[in-house]
């Protein structure tokens, strides 16, 4: 089974998996252990679904005991390929833009935000957590020279289609996109769209029912 057979839940999945075992061995240093059940529990999964989960990750635990935790939790991140560390760009220097930049957690998945692009004039050359702002014209030579392969938009719906453009023109191969805007990328481009709205729209929604209904 490759990678791109998996489908994105199980991804997903996976990566709350990997989150859960940090957690547990954060709350107790000396826990070896852990089993599909007590995760399939604690995260409110089918345990058979946990099961299968894991199965793909080709790890199999021992009857009875379980999983050792720190085998599955390398078994995930090499699954999903967050033990080698991933250059990315970044493009919009606004207010979500820095939040990422300042983000450290990302070290911990594997990704690290080289360099930093913006098309406001006011903006470029001046530096935000250690990084120049660059012109986004720039962008292109530079993920060619660099050999990036990830690219991150952070920038308004109406210039995210023309950095994609840029993008794609340098030979960036997926785009993690926060943009409220549907990019138009060639079939082989990966894109994996942060729809901030349609998420709170539905916790707006279910709030409303359960005010209403309470």
């Amino acid at each position: 089974m490759t990678i791109t057979s998996i489908s994105d839940s199980t991804l997903k999945r996976l990566s709350r998996y990997l989150h859960y075992l940090h957690q547990q061995k954060a709350r107790n240093p000396l826990l070896e252990t852990v089993s599909a059940s007590q995760i399939a529990r604690d995260l409110n999964i089918h345990h058979t679904q946990v099961r299968k989960d894991l199965a793909v990750t080709g790890l199999i635990g021992v009857p009875k005991v379980g999983h050792s935790l720190t085998d599955l939790t390398k078994s995930i991140e090499n699954f999903l390929n967050w033990n080698n560390t991933e250059d990315a760009f970044l493009a919009g220097a606004g207010n979500l833009g820095r939040a990422l930049l300042g983000y450290s957690g990302f070290e911990r998945v594997g990704i690290q935000i080289t360099a930093l692009f913006d098309n406001d004039p006011d903006k470029i050359g001046k530096e935000i957590m250690g990084r120049e702002v660059l012109s986004i014209h720039r962008l292109p030579d530079l993920v060619r020279r660099m050999k990036v392969h990830m690219g991150i938009i952070t920038a308004p719906a109406s210039s995210a289609q023309e950095i994609a453009d840029l993008m794609v023109e340098g030979g960036i191969e997926a785009i993690w996109n926060f943009a409220p805007v549907e990019l138009k990328v060639p079939q082989d481009i990966i894109v994996e769209s942060v729809d901030i709205y349609s998420s709170l729209a539905v916790l707006s929604r279910r709030l409303s029912e359960k005010i209403k209904g309470g």
